[in-house]
């Protein structure tokens, strides 16, 4: 089930020095004649030499993996079984830079497919889920440390998977980590994988596969890519102000992202997400924490309680600009609309990216229940947004933008930076949408927030005054999300 992956990222160099000294020296030689009273000759000579040889050894990690007992069972309907086969993974660094290892279903060799699929009819594949009753049937997966050496530091298990059994993910998952370390790398370390599965009392007959595929990142600190969705994973290791860029798994988008000094990771560039009907947006990728499906949350949405996953489809499709006109925007308080303009947009921190009234921006269908203002109590804020998954809205409240990890968030920024335009907040006067037009581009610009003031109105940081400010929930503004 393991793949052999080899990342080479990291150099060390090795010098040698030969060092070669050779002395000629002639003797003196005295010659006693008849004729010549003395005769004195005499030669010398010296010569040094250096030779240096270097040569450089890449460093290389690898991940292997070794069937230790068949993943195969015969199962009766109504059952579950655990510990399905043993696969021993081992990983080789020869430096000390420390590693991260993810893991994604493949079962038909797709990536991302994380069911047991049945070799005679698709309509009948088996979900991964953690459920051991019920009337869906499902599988999953279970990682445990083998110490064979006990000086070895064996890698982390995400707790997730440590010694239990998780879903099989659906996308690049991190299940186990090893941090930097000075020794012992090139001995290698191992862990094993199992599986498990329950199969409901009507549960089709016949013969399921399903793969697992695991992944070797190297350093752990710098993985090949960034998606917005793992930021958990990685936001630890940027620096102050280091800026990286990041994909968004939900369409592709990459979008400039910075570890700013209030401590928080934000965007340093306008979310460019649309909004479609015919492409659900579900908690495995999207910022759906509230799963309640009551008020805002009631219209289009539902929860699947053996996986976890919260499944939103928008009531509208994002609407493309025409020139500075958005035929079809209506100025609504309470249904989602949001607009793209696709022309001359600029690109990374320039880029415009989409507009989003308030409704939208919440990733509601209908924010009619949501009235009471909330920049007391942030913490009755929505708690879903149109956020990659592990981002949110910034808040805005009546708190002081002075205080370490103020809730006030924009306040907070400007205080520490007097300024929201320069690097590297990279702020820009994108304008706004009002009544099917664009409005202010170059002059003025609102960036939302989660936080409600009224029935009809919503708080924004305004540009250029640089403060927060009530605007209509109605019209289209911009968005910039912070990591959780």
């Amino acid at each position: 089930m393991g793949e052999i992956t080899k990342t080479n990222s990291y150099t060390e160099f090795f010098y040698y020095t030969f060092r070669n000294i050779l002395i000629f020296c002639l003797p003196l030689t005295i010659i006693s004649a008849i004729i010549l009273s003395s005769l004195h000759i005499s030669a010398t000579g010296s010569g040094s030499s250096t030779d240096t040889l270097s040569f450089n050894i890449s460093s290389s990690c690898t991940l292997s993996s070794v069937v230790d007992s068949s993943h195969t069972a015969e199962l009766i309907n109504g059952t579950y079984v655990s510990g399905i086969g043993q696969t021993t993974i081992t990983t080789l660094c020869n430096d000390g830079n420390g590693y991260s290892i993810y893991a994604n279903g493949y079962s038909n060799n797709e990536e991302g497919n994380n069911k047991l699929v049945n070799t005679e009819n698709s309509n009948f594949n088996i979900v991964s889920s953690i459920a051991q009753s019920g009337t869906t049937s499902n599988w999953a997966m279970s990682l445990n440390n083998l110490i064979d050496d006990p000086s070895l530091t064996p890698p982390t298990i995400e707790n997730a998977y440590n010694n239990t059994y998780g879903i099989v993910p659906n996308e690049w998952t991190k299940v186990a980590s090893l941090p930097s370390r000075a020794t012992d790398m090139i001995k290698g370390s191992s862990f094993t994988t199992t599986y498990a599965v329950y199969t409901s009392s009507s549960q089709y007959a016949g013969t399921y596969n399903g793969q697992v595929k695991y992944m070797l990142v190297h350093p752990s600190y710098k993985p090949a890519v960034y998606f917005m969705q793992d930021v958990a994973s990685w936001k630890e290791f940027l620096n102050l102000e280091e800026s990286v860029q990041a994909v968004d798994q939900r369409d592709g988008k990459s979008y400039w992202v910075a570890k700013l000094k209030d401590g928080n990771i934000w965007m340093t560039q306008n979310l460019d997400l649309d909004l479609d009907p015919t492409k659900p947006l579900t908690s495995n990728d999207t910022d759906l924490t509230d799963h309640s499906l009551a008020g805002a949350y009631a219209d289009d949405y539902s929860y699947d309680a053996n996986t976890g996953t919260i499944t939103w489809t928008p009531k509208r499709k994002t609407i493309e600009f025409q020139n500075t006109t958005v035929t079809g925007w209506v100025n609504d308080n309470n249904n989602p609309y949001s607009a793209n303009k696709t022309d001359s947009t600029g690109t990374g921190h320039v880029s415009l990216g989409n507009y989003y009234n308030w409704t939208a921006a919440i990733a509601s269908n209908n924010s009619s229940s949501l009235t009471q203002d909330t920049i007391s109590d942030i913490t009755n804020n929505p708690k879903n947004s149109i956020c990659p998954k592990g981002w949110r809205l910034p808040t805005i409240s009546n708190q002081s933008e002075t205080v370490a990890g103020s809730t006030n968030e924009f306040a907070r920024l400007y205080y520490l930076y007097n300024n929201f335009i320069n690097t590297p907040l990279y702020y820009i006067y994108s304008g706004f949408v009002w009544r099917s037009s664009l409005n202010s581009l170059g002059s003025r610009s609102m960036y939302t927030s989660s936080t409600l003031k009224s029935n009809t109105d919503m708080y924004v940081m305004e540009l250029p005054n640089m403060t927060a400010s009530v605007q209509n929930r109605d019209a289209g503004w911009s968005v910039r999300c912070v990591a959780r």
